[in-house]
């Protein structure tokens, strides 16, 4: 038995990828809904995600990226820094990917909270949960995440923004990496402050002004100019999602459709915004105080492997933010299908994976692990849609929207369709 602990991205692949691996695989989510920060989410495929995603097609995993596909509201769309974006519809997702996984035979276990590990020399036995029911399995996946609890929400941000991730009501993250006795990496302490908030807000379309919803809802995209006295340019550096701290997103309002309006800043006064056209009655959706402040994120980090597995722990592997500084529901996805797939390896007692650096995927992986063993690299996040990541992915010639190269760059690895193949 494969259990993941955590269901966001990651942790929804990793299941998909360990049950076609053909394992079978307990899913445990301590909230009613599957997708975590995905239900806020919703770009795919902006810059180098597009490569990324055809590259994890190319592997086998074409099916989980057609649902995803058939759940976007725009295709093709640019805003700032950013090119041939999809945008999926975060009001219907959950659902597509809840049923996609129990199609695929992914036991689900929702509002099963992870609260304690049962191990034995370096090797998990069984996780323990809220209700006092203990689940064994053979090998586990940690995709609890790194944001919150309320307490860091407090001491890093301006306490419980009430999120998405609702930590009072289902309560807060636990990690089955620390639970289990491996020292995380961890924000403050001997490292250096890289904890950031979530980077983006949620409005309800209902409180802004027809004119701007048509446009928005036709364009997929609206920016608006801020007057100069408004202007908040420093608060780009508090963003998770580093790709958009550009100067582009501190001079505008830039929203985007993905069935809420999608105000791209991890905060903006109510006030201030209600001052602008079009926003008189705005008011936020998720976080219910994005007036203030958003979900801190990146608390707590597993010592990853190249294959995913943990450092200090036999039968463990990790995905998502907890492998380290990665940011985006790709990043999470192709994470999560490595992870699942060598958990399986592992359980046959083969040898795992490592993807190679050939693929932007791995790449990314080995770049991300590499840099996180130093200062300066720890001062930053990684991802395939900008900032430092996509610049080394341009420079590599990893970036291309081409998918006959993507696919030859797959078979020429022999990796074509490894995901769907039984181990």
């Amino acid at each position: 038995m494969i259990v993941v602990v955590g269901g966001g991205w990651a942790g929804c692949a990793a299941a998909y990828s360990a049950a076609a691996a053909g394992a079978p695989v307990m899913l445990l989510e301590k909230t009613d809904m599957l997708l975590g920060t995905g239900l806020v989410g919703g770009i795919m495929r902006n810059n180098g995600r597009y490569t990324a995603i055809e590259e994890l097609s190319a592997m086998g995993g074409t099916d989980l990226v057609r649902a995803i596909d058939l759940s976007a509201r725009h295709r093709w769309i640019n805003f700032p820094g950013h090119r041939h974006a999809s945008l999926y519809d975060v009001t219907g997702i959950e659902p597509v990917i809840r049923n996609f996984l129990s199609e695929n035979g992914v036991t689900l276990r929702l509002q099963t909270r992870m609260t304690d590990v049962q191990s034995s020399r370096k090797s998990i036995t069984g996780v323990s949960t809220a209700s006092n029911e203990t689940v064994r399995g053979d090998i586990f996946i940690d995709t609890t995440g790194t944001a919150g609890p309320v307490n860091n929400c407090s001491r890093y941000g301006a306490g419980c923004a009430m999120c998405i991730l609702r930590c009072p009501t289902f309560g807060p993250r636990v990690s089955l990496t620390a639970r289990a006795g491996v020292k995380e990496i961890t924000a403050g302490g001997e490292f250096w402050q890289f904890e950031a908030m979530s980077g983006s807000c949620k409005l309800d379309k209902k409180s802004l002004a027809p004119w701007l919803v048509n446009n928005l809802e036709r364009d997929g995209v609206v920016v608006i100019p801020l007057p100069e006295s408004i202007k908040k340019g420093d608060l780009l550096d508090k963003k998770a999602c580093q790709q958009y701290n550009l100067k582009e997103f501190a001079d505008n309002l830039i929203i985007l459709d993905t069935g809420h309006a999608k105000l791209m800043t991890p905060y903006f006064p109510l006030e201030i915004l209600r001052t602008i056209d079009g926003f008189g009655n705005a008011r936020y959706a998720d976080p219910y105080s994005g007036g203030k402040g958003n979900s801190v994120r990146f608390m707590a980090i597993a010592p990853a492997r190249e294959d995913l597995s943990v450092a200090g722990m036999e039968n463990l592997f990790c995905a998502g933010e907890k492998t380290g500084l990665l940011v985006g529901h790709t990043e999470a996805i192709v994470t999560g299908m490595l992870a699942g797939h060598n958990a399986v390896r592992a359980l046959k007692g083969k040898k795992t994976l490592q993807l190679p650096v050939g693929l932007a995927s791995g790449d990314m992986i080995t770049y991300m692990l590499s840099m996180m063993k130093t200062k300066p690299g720890l001062q930053k996040k990684y991802t395939f849609s900008g900032s430092v990541y996509f610049e080394r992915m341009k420079e590599r010639g990893l970036y291309t929207t081409d998918l006959e190269t993507i696919t030859s760059r797959v078979r020429n690895l022999d990796l074509m369709g490894i995901y769907r193949n039984k181990v």
